[in-house]
């Protein structure tokens, strides 16, 4: 993604702070005044000064102090309710963009997980998201602000002395100048920061979700050299910026030092350089010109701090905006073609898929299922059993061919609709760190405790279930540690059979489990392929010979397909995987 201005960014960031817009508006049209507020602070002490102070005059003395007074704290109160009210739009702002960033990764399609680590897709919807935060509440708006307060200490010092005002105008191009050099640096350290964050929180994740195998391996130290590497990438990217912000908040604080001095200097000569008394600087007017330098100074000193805000807030910007416009989602389909209910009645026709281009993963597959039916799918690893399933189930887009259930084409039917219909239960089995109960339901409030027991006793899970220390309300530890990985299969075939499923894709689990539980989740199996319309990528003898229909898959295409029975008799490819493994794990 090319990068793009801060006002850009900001621009469409709009789009999910405009619901606030009251109370954006609110703080834009109180601030001004705040502002003026505090210009014309400098105004009256020049008076105080001028007209009473040097010359004795008392009288009007404590009106103008009353003044002084008053405009202070009715400044302070509108600074205070201004930032309030950006505070509190800011964090509504960040919550619309949390939302969305979870909304479009829950709707992509499998394609874009493939190429996207999670730890750097965990890194775009929390540590970017939290780093627009400190923008939102107040930095953006005070920008703003500080230019307008700028612009303003200008005209009022060209007020009071035009002449003055010029020769403190000298030194304005060295400002500007450290001012945008160091924006710049400090806008490519920061990308940079945010990918070396990212980069490192998925590699951290990878390895916490692979750490038995490091250890199993006995590669904990050539892991711990390469998250050294990623880590050392932020800390010098962060302290090059932290040098960088260093230097600009020390050059312009600097330069305020030296235009005091240079005015002073010019204002003490005053007399001689301006033609004489009538041109001459009064101590008033030296007094307010000192108090707008410190006004004009103030915000550009805070501009390196604001600035370096600005900029971490832009670089994550650009990569959560890269990540909402990668359009790798499921497409919608057309709600108008989706049935009220689908039986299950699943055509392949001339099916070719590629998960990148190159090869076919697919190659022309085509078979039926009616309903009821159990299709097995066999062949050696690779031949792309698992895909077949996974485009019944809409993770992937871009098949070629047709696919259909109940004569309406996949892609034209809702992923909703096919969700509902069409289950997968894979290999990998995944459980929440939540309760049984959740895992079961999912947080389907129209299963009731009683949907959900049936569905446990249907598939053996109820027995082991009740066996647990608060039963069905039992919180289950990360990917259901405290559970066996028979337990876990039992679990999930639950799950499915509480939904309801008309399709059922089945990816058997080949975990070795004790021969008891072993029992009861091909038990299980059974239950399940009498009961719905399956489809199961088949590992075991069992499962292979209660098919209707055997599909041997070979190098994407459909090799043979027949009954157990008719493909024995023909003594081909899947009588040769019968008797070199499938027949052995009767055996066993």
């Amino acid at each position: 993604m090319s990068q793009q201005n801060d006002w850009s960014l900001i621009r469409r960031m709009w789009s999910f702070a405009a619901p606030d817009a009251r109370l954006y508006f609110l703080a834009i049209g109180s601030a001004p005044i705040s502002m003026a507020l505090a210009l014309v602070q400098p105004l009256l002490i020049k008076s105080i000064i001028d007209d009473h102070v040097t010359t004795g005059e008392l009288e009007g003395l404590s009106a103008l102090a009353g003044y002084y007074l008053a405009a202070v704290v009715a400044a302070f109160l509108l600074q205070a309710g201004y930032t309030m009210a950006v505070a509190f739009a800011g964090q509504r702002t960040i919550f619309r963009m949390r939302e969305a960033v979870y909304r479009h990764l829950i709707s992509m399609s499998a394609a874009f997980f493939d190429t996207r680590p999670a730890g750097a897709l965990l890194t775009r919807a929390t540590s970017d998201i939290e780093s627009l935060g400190e923008t939102l509440q107040g930095q953006t708006i005070n920008i703003v602000l500080d230019v307008l307060m700028v612009v303003g200490v200008l005209v009022s010092m060209f007020i009071l002395d035009w002449r003055l005002t010029l020769f403190m105008l000298s030194i304005a191009p060295v400002v500007a100048l450290v001012l945008e050099v160091c924006r710049r640096r400090l806008r490519a350290l920061f990308g940079e920061i945010r990918n070396g964050v990212s980069a490192l929180n998925a590699f951290l994740a990878e390895r916490l979700n692979g750490v038995e195998v490091v250890a199993l391996f006995n590669h904990q130290d050539p892991t711990v050299e390469r998250f050294e590497g990623l880590n050392r990438r932020v800390r010098d990217a962060t302290i090059r910026s932290n040098l960088w912000d260093a230097f600009m908040f020390a050059a312009v604080d600097g330069l305020g030092s030296v235009c005091l001095a240079l005015m002073f200097w010019y204002g003490l000569s005053g007399s001689e350089l301006l033609g004489g008394a009538e041109g001459a600087i009064t101590a008033g007017l030296l007094v307010a010109f000192a108090d707008y330098l410190e006004r004009l100074f103030r915000p550009l000193r805070q501009f390196s701090n604001k600035m370096a805000v600005i900029q971490r807030a832009a670089a994550a910007l650009e990569k959560i905006f890269g990540l909402l416009d990668d359009e790798r989602r499921i497409t919608p389909g057309d709600p108008a073609t989706a049935p009220a209910t689908l039986d299950g009645r699943i055509s392949y026709r001339d099916v070719r898929f590629a998960y990148k281009e190159g090869e076919d993963v697919l190659k022309g597959v085509s078979f039926d299922v009616s309903p009821g039916q159990v299709v097995a799918l066999v062949g050696p690893t690779g031949c792309g059993k698992t895909t077949v399933t996974r485009l019944l189930s809409r993770t992937y887009d871009g098949y070629r061919g047709s696919i259909s259930i109940d004569g309406v084409e996949l892609s034209q039917l809702p992923p909703a609709t096919v969700r509902e219909s069409v289950v997968a239960v894979a290999q990998d089995l995944h459980l929440f760190p939540e309760s049984v109960r959740f895992n079961v339901a999912l947080g389907d409030g129209a299963l009731s405790l009683a949907d959900l027991q049936a569905a446990a006793r249907l598939t053996h899970a109820s027995g082991f279930i009740e066996e647990l220390p608060k039963g069905w309300e039992t919180e289950l530890q990360e990917r259901g540690g405290n559970l066996s990985v028979g337990q876990a299969q039992l679990l999930t075939f639950a799950r499915t059979m509480a939904h309801d499923p008309a399709v059922i894709v089945l990816d058997e689990a080949t975990a070795s489990i004790d021969p008891v539980t072993e029992r009861l989740v091909q038990d299980a199996i059974a239950r399940i392929l009498e009961r719905k319309t399956v489809i199961v990528v088949a590992h075991r003898l069992s499962t292979i010979t209660a098919a209707d229909q055997i599909l041997v898959m070979d190098r994407g295409a459909v090799a043979e397909r027949g009954t157990h029975e008719e493909l024995l008799a023909q003594g081909g490819r899947y009588a040769a995987l019968y008797e070199a493994g499938f027949h052995e794990a009767e055996a066993g």
